[in-house]
Formats: C-alpha cells, structure tokens, sequence
C-alpha cells in the first residue's frame, strides 16, 4: 500500500507550493549511475540501490521525495571503464543547490538517502555550508547504519565494494541484475592510501576485477537483513532530523 510519502516529481509546481512547508522534511535519494561494481554487478548498481530503499521508506516515512542524483563524487573507481566521478566541490555544490532550491519555499530540513562511502565528505561539506542558513542536510552514513553487519552476517575476511554484503543487497532486490557466474574473490589487504587500481604496484587496492571481498559468499537471504537494517537506520535518520534544532548538524 502507498505511504504517507509524497514524490515531488509527480506534482505540479502549485501542489508543491503547498507541501514545501517549514515543516516538510525533504529526502534526495543518491546513487551511483555509472559505477563499476566487478564483473557481476551492474554500473548502475548504486542507483538501483537508492531508488529500492527509497520505496521502502516511502511506505513508513511523510516526506517528499525529490528525483534521485545519480552523478557525485566516486573518485577511488575512475580507472575501470564507464564509471563517472565529479569533482568534490562539485559535488558539494549541486547537492547545496538543489537544497537551495527546495528551500527557498519554506522547508529547511532535508535528508540524503546516501549509497556511497566517498559521498559522505562532499555531503559533510555541504552540511557545513547549509547550517550558515539554517538549513539541516543530515545524510546516511552506511559505515554507521551497517556498523555491526560484518560480526552478524558476512563471512568474508575483508571487503567494501562490490562484495559479500552488496551483492547480497543485490541478490534480494534485483536478483535478475546479478551474473553470479562471474562473480570472484578479490580481497588482496589495502596497500596504504588510495583508490582501488588496475595496476599491482600503486597505493590503494589492488583489484583487476574491481571488486574487494568475496561476492561469491553472497545470498538473498543474506541481502534481506541487510536491507532491513538499512531502512530501519534510515528511519531513524529521519524521525532525529525531524527534531533536530535548526541551525546544528
């Protein structure tokens, strides 16, 4: 059944002028739509992603629902082919003016459904510049909502991307976008700082497949309680936001 939850994309300029209130909490969904994820996930993996969880919030949350970013700042994946990364001020900027825009109506609270890592510094950025005006940008952070998903559900020794616990995302919500054929293991230990790399002897991780951990441990059941926890930490982002004193991150 459909939710308290509004899709701005979906009215008109006069019915937005009604809901785009003081007290309207916005979300902006962001996901990835040119990203590698290894040779058996798609590059629009983290779209999918955000544009799943955001139906699921949408039954349980009363917010409005701006359209989805799908470009932002993915720098440690530029080496394999197709995927898109913008600058950090970039990014920063056009998620402040996107704000910018809603909240010249009236709403200064604003939530982004984040899938990425290296998103939340540009996202902090732009939370710092946005409190300057009273408006609250609170983000998901997966290193907090997933903080305990490695000692409960994963089996694999080390990962992040493409790996145990997102293809299992995957498995669950799209299962018909995962090749499991080609998924590998590909968990060589970080050397030092950096991106991930196609070459052995930089810094960073070491992946010819682009993938780091082992997708091949990946199941939907797996996916389902990962999922789940993620909603739930989403949730909760949002009813602290909705109380949240203005003007304090």
């Amino acid at each position: 059944m459909p939710g308290p939850a509004i899709e701005l994309a979906d009215l008109t300029w006069q019915q937005a002028e009604c809901l785009l209130t003081p007290e309207t909490v916005i979300m902006i969904p962001l996901g990835a739509a040119a990203k590698e994820h290894g040779p058996h996930l798609r590059l629009d993996n983290d779209l999918r992603l955000a544009e799943a969880l955001k139906q699921r919030v949408m039954v349980r949350a009363e917010v409005v629902v701006a359209p989805t970013v799908n470009y932002h700042h993915y720098p440690a994946f530029t080496a394999y082919p197709g995927s898109v990364s913008l600058r950090a001020d970039t990014a920063r900027d056009l998620v402040i003016d996107i704000v910018n825009s809603l909240a010249a109506f009236g709403p200064r609270r604003f939530y982004v459904l984040n899938t990425g890592i290296s998103t939340c510094a540009p996202l902090e950025a732009a939370a710092e510049a946005l409190a300057a005006d009273g408006v609250l940008l609170h983000y998901t952070s997966l290193a907090d909502a997933l903080g305990d998903i490695d000692g409960n559900v994963a089996e694999q020794a080390r990962g992040s991307h493409a790996d145990e616990i997102e293809t299992s995302m995957m498995l669950y919500l799209h299962p018909e976008r995962v090749d499991m054929k080609l998924a590998v293991k590909d968990d060589r230990p970080r050397n030092g700082p950096g991106g991930f790399s196609r070459e052995p002897d930089r810094p960073g991780i070491y992946s010819p497949s682009g993938v780091w951990g082992d997708p091949t441990l990946a199941s939907a059941e797996k996916g389902e309680i990962v999922v789940g926890v993620l909603v739930d930490a989403i949730l909760n982002d949002i009813e602290r936001l909705k109380v949240a004193p203005l003007g304090h991150l």
